[in-house]
This record gives structure tokens, sequence and C-alpha cells, in this order.
């Protein structure tokens, strides 16, 4: 056995791993089987513990490119990464992406990834044209909307549960460079972010805000708000070479009082508040990827990352009510993003992204205390009728996650007999069949 871990260095789980190296190859016949891409998902939703994870890292050829509609055929354990360095210089990009470009297409694909622009593009299933599904009794599906159209709705935002997605095409988005122009903006609170955020999307592919989950009083919810959208360049600026964090330090280095420092740094520096910037797509979209292993500051004990959407309606008021609880404890949270997602329907059954307001934290692992507060969110998510995304959670319960995704029991019908992984186990186990 292996000991495994996802981003978030928790939950601690060993599990056998089969390195995949071709995609024609059989997978095994065992039970308890789950793809595993780069491990970017921050809990158990890549884990399978006592079970087999199907590496699929080196499954990560280019398979057919069409440079005039963009259309791109490749196998499912490419980076997105690579997608972007192979395209960007015949003028086409990812149609949706994630804070980090580390994680592989079958992983965009399982999670049904959403980004900056889904009040635009939705998420990355809409751009999904079809896809090779791998089952354990040796079947092969070649699945699209028009083909096999049940297992290809289930697959996107499966989880990887229902069978191994060895290739993929994809539609590109035509953009003319690798640059993006916009501004930023400081809010004042909460309210700052819905009257910026309501007039932004109409105009704009891309918005996000930061915020200061420390901030409290008439200041709670303060923030920078981003927008943007692709322009031309001449090459003056340039990607910044990344970092790599060189071990992980005793203790976690996030606390209240180094939080605290840098959001009022953050908040106060002379780039939040511009009217006219200028950004290489690497810098916008992936900052936290100029430094490599950034997960090591949280420490051995890791940390846990929890994402939520909340709905449009009295968003302000639950959400006001989350950041209050935050900021009142010690476990604060510096990387704090809120966006507002769109209207455009997800594809897949158990899709994260829907009508609302997303709030993403992640806090220190401070054990009960820190499990405390998270049940203390969840609760404030479910009286909001919101969600929280399983690729980012390692504790939500099976009450939860029943009321949060009621395709749930649908969606188990797709699962392919002999996947499994850690998630879904705790999820189910003690909801009544």
């Amino acid at each position: 056995m292996t000991l495994k871990l996802s981003w978030g260095n928790r939950p601690r789980q060993a599990q056998r791993v089969t390195t995949l190296t071709s995609r024609h190859e059989g997978i095994p016949t065992e039970s308890s089987l789950l793809p595993f891409g780069n491990g970017r998902s921050y809990g158990d939703v890549c884990l399978n513990e006592h079970g087999v994870l199907l590496a699929t890292r080196n499954l990560d050829h280019f398979i057919n490119f069409d440079p005039k509609i963009g259309v791109l055929e490749c196998e499912a354990g490419i980076l997105l990464s690579e997608i972007t360095k192979h395209t960007l210089p015949h003028g086409w990009f990812l149609p949706v992406t994630p804070g980090t470009a580390f994680i592989t297409l079958g992983g965009a694909i399982a999670n049904d990834i959403h980004g900056k622009n889904h009040h635009r593009a939705g998420c990355f299933g809409a751009h999904v044209l079809s896809f090779e599904l791998h089952r354990s009794n040796g079947e092969w599906f070649c699945c699209s909307p028009s083909e096999h159209a049940d297992l290809f709705t289930a697959t996107i935002g499966g989880l990887g549960l229902t069978g191994l997605i060895t290739t993929a095409s994809i539609q590109l988005r035509q953009v003319q460079g690798p640059w993006l122009t916009g501004s930023s903006h400081r809010f004042a609170n909460l309210q700052g972010f819905f009257d910026l955020s309501s007039v932004a999307d109409e105009s704009n592919e891309y918005t996000v805000a930061w915020v200061d989950c420390c901030a409290a009083g008439r200041r709670l919810g303060r923030g920078v708000f981003m927008l943007a959208n692709h322009t031309h360049g001449d090459g003056s600026i340039t990607a910044r070479t990344p970092l790599r964090l060189p071990f992980t330090p005793p203790i976690s280095l996030i606390n209240r009082y180094s939080v605290k420092l840098f959001n009022e740094v953050y908040y106060r520096r002379r780039s939040a508040e511009k009217s006219v910037a200028r950004w290489h797509y690497q810098e916008f979209f992936y900052p936290l990827d100029r430094l490599l292993e950034w997960n090591k500051v949280y420490g051995p004990a890791g940390f846990f990352q929890y994402q939520c959407v909340i709905p449009e309606q009295d968003a302000a008021r639950h959400l006001k009510e989350m950041l209050g609880r935050v900021a009142a404890t010690s476990s604060a949270s510096f990387l704090a993003v809120l966006k507002k997602l769109g209207s455009i329907r997800s594809v897949g059954l158990l899709s994260f992204a829907r009508p609302g307001i997303t709030l993403a934290m992640d806090f220190p692992n401070h054990g009960s205390r820190t499990l405390a507060l998270l049940d203390s969110l969840d609760a404030i998510t479910r009286e909001a009728g919101g969600a929280v995304y399983p690729a980012k959670d390692a504790r939500m319960s099976s009450e939860s996650f029943q009321q949060y995704y009621p395709a749930w029991r649908e969606f188990s019908g797709f699962i392919d007999p002999n996947f499994s992984s850690s998630f879904w186990r705790r999820v189910t186990e003690n909801i009544k069949k």
C-alpha cells in the first residue's frame, strides 16, 4: 500500500497505485478502482483508501488538433498547462479554467470545473464534445451529447466513478494572445462586492474577488474585485518563473496574525485599485501556481478548503453570517474568493456550479475546532439551499450531500460496479437506500 495525499495534505490514506502507460491497455478487474490524475483535489474525492488508484499522468499524448476551428483531442492525463502551451500559439485558449493549470483533462471533466467566466461560459463540461470511457468489464463507450448521452451526463462531474476516461475532445476558445486587460477595485464591505458584480458581468468575460476574512464590523467582507477580457499584446509582458517551497514547515505558517498582516498589505497595495490593468494569463488565472507546492505552508496537519455556492436570493445575508463567523474565530483564511456564478445549466448530474454566489476559503487544520466551524458553515449552506463542492471537500456529512445533490440516487445507477472512492463511501454510507 502507498500513502497518498490530496492537495489539502489530508486525509492520509493508504492505497495501491497502478500506473497506466497506454490508453489501449486493460484496467484491473478487481473491485474499488478510482482514476487519479494530478492529485489537485483538496479532500478525499481523489482517494480510495485500501483500494486501487489508476494513475493517468502517463496518458498525456495529443491525438489531433485543428487550429482552424479550435477542436482538440488528447488523452485524459494531460495537464491543462500542457494544453495551453500547445494551443495558445495558434490563438486558442481553454474555454474554462480553474485557479490552477496543474490539473488533468480527465480531472477537469470528472469535477466539471468552473472558472472566472462561469457567467459567460458555464462549466468545463459544456465544452466537452466527446470522450472515450473504459469500464471495468472491458466495455468501451464513445460518449457525447448524442451518443450514450446518459453516460455522458453522468461522467461529467461524476467524480471518476463511472469508469476511466482515456481520451476527450474539447472545443477551445479563440483569443488574440496570452494577455488580458481590465481593472481592479477595492470594495469596503460585502455590499460593495454585490454592487460591483451586478454591473461587471455584463461587459467582462472574467470577474472574481478576493475577500478579507479577518475584517469585521463595518469592514466585513471587504476585498478587491478584478475584471478582465482577452486582448492582443506585443510581448512586453512575460510570465514569472515559478518558485518551489523546499520543505514542509513543522507548524502551519498560516495563523490569525500572519493572515491579518497579509490581508492588510494585500488590500492596501497600489495595484488593488487600478482603472487600467494588464495581466499575462498565468498571472491572472494562476497566481498560486507561481509557488509550486504552496500547500506545504499549512504544515504537516494540512488544511481544509470550504467552497460553497449560495443562491443569489438572500445571498448577502447568508454570506454575511458566514464571514462573520469566520472573522470571529482564530481559523483565518487568506485564500478567500467570491464569485458570481451564472445561469448556464451544468451538464453533469452531480455538477456543483449553479446560479448564485460561490465563496471559497482555506483553513489550517486545527482538528475539532476547525471541523466545528465548517459544520456551522454547512448549516448556513443547507438553510440557504446551496451546495458544497466535492472537489474541495474532506468532511461533509452524508445528510448534507444528499440535500446538496438530490440527483445522487439517479447518478448511482451509472457508477461502474468496480469503481469507488473514499469520498463516495463517506457521503453515502449513512443514507438510507
